[in-house]
């Protein structure tokens, strides 16, 4: 899906990445591609559907290319996102992972069930499962899952008896379907030792499985457990509870999921995203200025890594708003050469941007809209 932006008049023009009006966020499409074949194939491989995290990318592109590749449907963080991208192309099936509560959201979650063949929400509370069940009919019910807290305390029940109550309070509205749990363990996802990262995951996954065996002997078995993440789906598949994934992450490879040891024994995802910048200001020996600052990149997840434009090593400091500084001992800097950076967390820098500048090598070939850009409510 094209969208017109002024770096338009570049596409296709044989190594004019160069020339891009940056600050730019980059896209290479080849390894982005190989990234959703991996992962697409380890989950066929181990038997378990895969259901994308769509607030990684927000854009209705990349969506297809993993519905394409054998995905049973995405997730999105938030409802605004989901009515984004079933708006912008055919969705079977989105799962929104955080709770929907205000009024108004609940209406806009009606019209949303009734334009796509699935959409499933979140519940962890039993006022948020009686005010939904209020807008919704018992001839075409809404899919639930509930919502259990790993131990973050951010949403979620909080115990294996709190989730049993709240499977029985959803049983009493028949315009209300439980299908299944949610169990996310985010922080659990960059821990850098895949051996560290593995105890953490059987200790939690330990904790779940005693919440499933229990809602099962009360007659709520679930036919839905869905979590994981990039940093956890191998261990989480070894562990043999989760019926989906939804891994996100895995289509970009940011520089926090870049400094984990995501396998035992095989090598990470591929980077693919970037954002282009270029030197704007190199008047101090050893430094140079280009325009990618506060605005262009999150700064949750470190600093970016310099990956092409500046001498290896080169390190990145934040400037400002508009600028970022690039620091190499004794390099004489090119005024205006394009610098690329690899990016410290992909899902908050991607809703800093409009689009995607989708690149083959060095050649613009395509520009793909954010499509879920600020959509966070």
């Amino acid at each position: 899906m094209t969208v017109e932006t002024e770096n338009g008049d570049l596409i296709g023009q044989q190594g004019e990445r160069k020339s891009l009006n940056t600050p730019a966020l980059v896209l290479d499409k080849a390894a982005m591609e190989r990234n959703i074949a991996r992962m697409a194939a380890f989950a066929a491989d181990k038997g378990l559907a895969l259901r994308p995290h769509a607030k990684t990318h927000k854009s209705i592109d990349i969506a297809r290319l993993q519905l394409n590749a054998g995905a049973r449907g995405i997730c999105c963080a938030k409802l605004g996102e989901a009515e984004a991208l079933a708006a912008a192309g055919t969705v079977p099936s989105i799962l929104i992972t955080s709770p929907v509560v205000s009024a108004p959201a609940i209406a806009r979650l009606a019209s949303l069930h009734e334009e796509i063949e699935e959409v499933m929400v979140v519940v962890d509370h039993p006022e948020n499962v009686r005010a939904l069940a209020a807008a919704f009919a018992a001839d075409k019910p809404l899919d639930v899952l509930i919502d259990i807290d790993p131990g973050i305390h951010r949403t979620g029940v909080a115990s294996p008896d709190a989730a049993v109550a709240l499977a029985r309070e959803i049983a009493a509205h028949p315009s209300l379907c439980l299908r299944g749990v949610q169990f996310y363990c985010g922080l659990h996802q960059h821990i850098q030792s895949y051996a560290e990262r593995r105890a953490a995951i059987v200790e939690r996954t330990g904790y779940l499985r005693g919440i499933v065996d229990q809602l099962t002997e009360t007659g709520f078995a679930p036919d839905i457990i869905s979590g994981g993440g990039t940093g956890t789906h191998e261990i989480d598949a070894e562990l043999g509870l989760f019926t989906e994934l939804q891994v996100g992450s895995y289509v970009f490879m940011d520089n926090e999921y870049g400094e984990c040891e995501l396998f035992g024994d095989a090598e990470n995802f591929e980077a693919a995203l970037f954002v282009d910048a270029r030197i704007v200001s190199c008047n101090t020996p050893g430094m140079a200025t280009v325009d990618a600052g506060f605005k262009a990149l999150s700064t949750d997840g470190g600093k970016p890594v310099v990956t092409a434009g500046a001498p290896d090593g080169s390190a990145f400091i934040f400037m400002g708003d508009e600028h970022g500084g690039l620091v190499a001992a004794d390099h004489a800097f090119e005024h205006g050469a394009a610098v690329t950076l690899q990016v410290p967390h992909c899902d908050p820098t991607v809703n800093l941007h409009d689009a995607y500048h989708v690149v083959d090598g060095d050649t613009l070939i395509d520009i793909w809209p954010v499509t879920a850009r600020g959509r966070s409510r």
